[in-house]
């Protein structure tokens, strides 16, 4: 409806224009038409002329007069009126707003999807945490908004591939790989001091007894060859970091790079493998899992540094080889290669960057925890830097949740291993209630996990309410068979115009907006957007249902009000699915 409103308009300036009313090389502004808030106002309005009136040497009341003078006659528009200073209010027809219940009778599941593949591809990183132990409740924040957003842009007509960006290179696995190997030991009776920076879980000792169940004493040293000599830990008046880095390097040493590797891989592969498992539970599922390794074996890094370098972006400066990232405004340049020739975390960044637009994709949407915020100016300055559109690479920071149990609040420790896990929440809340919750406010602003609210079977409950509308209309359908009575959809269509109570003509109009509802999340991506439309369409339905009869009603009118609260049933569901919440058929 509003791509039909602004072609309205487009014909009205363009007649304007033609008969010397406004200058021919007037542009047009960036106009909006958007909801109004109260239906005494229409259904829609526009801006156009007051944005347009001072550089058309108009009063806006007087071009708007003008512009509503010269629309064509519209069988989806009732009435046109001018408002305050100059907005134009649209109506929209009986006739248009009742053919919504043909529309989602006919599209179905597709009802407010774009036609698929339609718009540019889009690559959206989302979770890629560590693979060093479980998933927790943090993870699952990013993991909702990135799968809803992900849906959303699909829906819109967005080519999407959903990526989970593997860090299986990185010195946190290195951690994880000597924490096994220590576990592994205590398995098997040799007991060696636990690093204070070690990860503590149980899930460590898991992974220790599989590799002792494929490996047997084999990888097995001595605990003097593992101590001996090793610079003090934090609890012993040293430092934390340079004793388990000593640590990760006798490891290295005595195992060799083969068995090391062995390590390493069974500590990578269990994580890999719970958190594909935790997601798939979670409703969250991944095209791709892109190994950080292989940007070195596939030569992503060298050709990005190469790149740069042609390009004259790079110096050497203290025996190291830098990027001039404050030339594209970043804080401070970037070191790409150490004195000791190893590339940083950052030239990992650029070859991954690289990689995703050799890749074929046309933009790049990475979804990362709040604590990246530096990230954004970097890579924006690596996009410049390689030659890549830096509009095309868009950074969306999911702020924290913080989860509550009562009034009080859960503190979580990967390290110590006190952290609740996503499974966890999933078996206490639901992986509904969770999914929803998650992306119930923007993810700029700070959520607060409310545990008991969550499970809570109450109107209170978004969606509990939510999905509660659509089992109500399951439940009338099956008491409508348990009356013996009939339906179908071409009678529900041939009765619509007996929809004419304020209730029904809000349900209506709330089926109406769900194509723009879709379209304005996709585009904002703001799942929250959808959210808050569904709950204000289960209120709609709710209104509906308790304002008049539905089975009890005169035949024609009994079909036309089941029709409604079919498509509304659909609706529901269309939205729930972008969502990743289920719609029951009871509650």
């Amino acid at each position: 409806m509003k791509e039909h409103l602004r072609e309205l308009v487009a014909q009205a300036l363009l007649d304007l224009r033609r008969h010397g009313r406004l200058p021919q090389d007037l542009p047009t502004p960036d106009y909006v038409i958007e909801r109004t808030k109260s239906r005494d106002h229409g259904d829609y309005a526009t801006n156009i002329a007051l944005l347009l009136a001072k550089p058309a040497g108009m009063k806006p009341r007087e071009l708007a007069e003008a512009l509503v003078a010269t629309f064509g006659d519209s069988q989806h528009v009732s009435k046109i009126e001018i408002a305050g200073p100059g907005f134009i209010n649209f109506t929209i027809s009986q006739p248009c707003r009742l053919a919504t219940i043909r529309r989602v009778f006919e599209m179905g599941a597709e009802y407010g999807r774009q036609v698929a593949d339609s718009r540019e591809s889009v690559t959206v990183e989302f979770v890629s945490a560590n693979p060093n132990g479980p998933l927790h409740v943090g993870h699952g924040r990013g993991a909702a908004y990135g799968a809803s957003v992900a849906n959303l842009l699909e829906a819109a007509g967005h080519k999407v591939q959903r990526e989970y960006y593997v860090n299986d290179a990185g010195r946190q696995m290195d951690i994880l790989a000597v924490s096994v190997w220590l576990r592994y030991h205590e398995l098997g009776g040799i007991n060696v001091r636990f690093p204070d920076n070690g990860y503590k879980g149980d899930y460590v000792v898991d992974i220790a007894r599989g590799l002792r169940a494929k490996e047997g004493d084999r990888l097995r040293h001595s605990a003097l060859e593992i101590s001996d000599g090793l610079p003090a830990d934090e609890s012993q008046g040293g430092d934390k970091e340079t004793h388990v880095d000593a640590l990760i390097a006798r490891a290295k040493q005595l195992l060799g790079e083969a068995d090391y590797r062995v390590v390493f891989n069974a500590g990578l592969a269990w994580c890999l493998a719970d958190i594909r498992n935790d997601l798939a539970g979670f409703g969250v599922l991944h095209d791709n899992f892109f190994s950080e390794r292989s940007l070195m074996t596939d030569g992503y890094v060298q050709r990005a540094i190469q790149t740069l370098r042609e390009r004259g972006h790079l110096y050497d400066d203290g025996g190291a080889t830098w990027f001039r990232a404050t030339e594209f405004g970043d804080d401070k340049d970037r070191v790409v290669v150490r004195e000791n020739g190893v590339t940083t975390y950052f030239a990992s960044d650029l070859g991954y960057l690289l990689s995703k637009f050799e890749r074929s994709f046309e933009r790049a949407l990475y979804i990362l925890g709040a604590d990246h915020h530096g990230y954004i100016a970097r890579l924006k300055a690596a996009a410049q830097g390689l030659g890549l559109d830096p509009a095309k690479i868009e950074i969306q920071l999911v702020q924290f949740a913080i989860l509550f149990r009562g009034a009080e609040r859960v503190q979580m420790s990967t390290r110590a291993g006190s952290f609740v896990t996503l499974r966890e929440l999933r078996e206490e809340v639901g992986t509904d209630a969770a999914r929803f919750f998650y992306v119930m406010r923007g993810n700029d602003q700070h959520l607060d996990f409310d545990l008991e609210l969550a499970k809570s079977r109450s109107n209170d409950n978004p969606v509990y309410y939510i999905q509660y509308a659509h089992a109500r209309v399951a439940s009338l359908f099956r008491q409508l068979k348990e009356k013996g009575l009939s339906y179908n959809d071409s009678a529900a269509l041939s009765a619509r115009k007996l929809l004419t109570e304020a209730h029904e003509d809000a349900l209506i109009g709330e089926l109406m907006r769900f194509p723009e509802t879709i379209e304005s999340a996709a585009v904002n991506r703001g799942p929250q957007i959808l959210a808050n439309a569904l709950r204000e369409l289960a209120a709609a339905f709710h209104a509906f249902y308790n304002a008049q009869p539905i089975l009890t009603a005169p035949e024609e009118l009994r079909n036309a009000r089941l029709g409604l609260a079919k498509a509304t049933q659909q609706v529901l569901a269309n939205g729930l699915a972008l969502l990743g919440v289920s719609a029951p058929e009871s509650m």
